[in-house]
């Protein structure tokens, strides 16, 4: 019987990776840079090269106008958002940045004033994250397109992977979900329905839609620290992001949620009200929050928590799935989901 599969759309964008590295992966490979973990590190956030007592972390990410630059995202937030999203795969890995090399698609009739505050952009978040732009490449394009390229270093004992996780262990977030979300329904509303939003909520949301943040400090911390176990950032939604976990354990592993501990503010419940939207949608399959979700050894995690800022959302069990334990205490099962490109 013939596939009805027969275009990328049909797979998206994490069914093409997957497709890709059945085909790129050889077991026999032989190279003095990569050791067993550099091979798993292939379908992880970041590439793992051995250099020693420490990894150099790889990562590669590509922006395009179309899908990543709403019309109201400044030149110099673009130039932010290029850098931030490669950091975001290192803080995932626990590595300290050393630099990036950024490619860029122009189109021919760009202003040279929005060119140079795009560079502004990718040197001050460079510099946010102690980082230096060492290279990169320009060519002709008839959309915006960037391409960052970013360079890290974790020690070998210390490298976070999204496998990893136990039985048992605790899972935990970073910061609040559903914020950048949130921002996106204002930024495109055309119908005036937040007309009457609170100002410092509307900016606030905006911002987080508009310039995200790595926690870069944040993963260093908690490669350090010894009492984490997998993690991985939540650019694509959390939901997404935890199906990923559970399938890059080789041992088998599930996690159950409990929806009173989500930390979901108060101005996402709003503005979903507003938008008649889902608010624990938002927050579970939106994504582009930049938060690091991970899991902790359960007798460390009060001692973790001592250090950081961070919110216990569920734990670890071995039931293969994603479950919700929603507010009257019934157990539903979730399906990973989030954004996924070319679907």
């Amino acid at each position: 019987m013939p596939s009805n599969i027969d275009k990328v759309s049909d797979l998206g964008e994490k069914n093409l990776i997957k497709r890709l590295l059945s085909k790129s992966q050889n077991p026999g490979i032989n190279s003095l840079f990569l050791d067993e973990l550099s091979i798993k590190s292939f379908s992880d956030d970041a590439a793992l090269i051995d250099i020693g007592k420490n990894y150099l972390v790889t990562c590669s990410d590509m922006l395009m106008a179309y899908t990543h630059f709403p019309n109201e995202m400044s030149p110099y937030q673009i130039g932010q958002k290029v850098v931030a999203v490669n950091v975001s795969d290192l803080a995932a890995m626990g590595a300290e940045a050393i630099g990036i090399l950024i490619s860029m698609g122009l189109p021919r009739n760009m202003k040279l004033s929005e060119f140079d505050q795009i560079i502004d952009g990718i040197l001050n978040a460079c510099k946010k994250y102690n980082m230096s732009l060492i290279g990169g490449d320009t060519n002709e394009a008839k959309e915006l397109t960037l391409c960052g390229t970013c360079l890290g270093i974790v020690k070998k004992e210390d490298v976070l992977m999204r496998h990893g996780a136990r039985p048992g262990d605790i899972l935990a977030v970073t910061g609040p979900l559903g914020l950048a979300a949130a921002g996106f329904k204002v930024l495109i509303d055309a119908s005036h329905k937040f007309d009457n939003l609170n100002t410092d909520t509307r900016d606030m949301v905006i911002k987080h839609a508009l310039q995200p943040e790595a926690k870069l400090d944040i993963g260093i911390i908690l490669a350090n620290s010894g009492s984490v176990t997998s993690a991985t950032d939540i650019t694509d939604g959390l939901l997404s992001e935890l199906g990923e976990m559970i399938n890059a354990c080789e041992e088998g592993i599930g996690i159950v949620l409990n929806q009173e501990d989500l930390p979901i503010p108060k101005s996402v419940f709003d503005i979903a009200n507003i938008s008649e939207d889902d608010p624990l949608e938002m927050a579970l399959a939106y994504g582009e929050d930049f938060e690091l979700v991970f899991s902790v050894k359960p007798d460390l995690f009060l001692d973790l928590k001592s250090k950081i800022n961070l919110y216990k959302i569920g734990s670890i069990d071995s039931s293969g799935m994603i479950k919700m334990v929603d507010k009257e205490g019934n157990t539903n099962i979730l399906t990973p989901k989030g954004y996924d490109h070319l679907k």
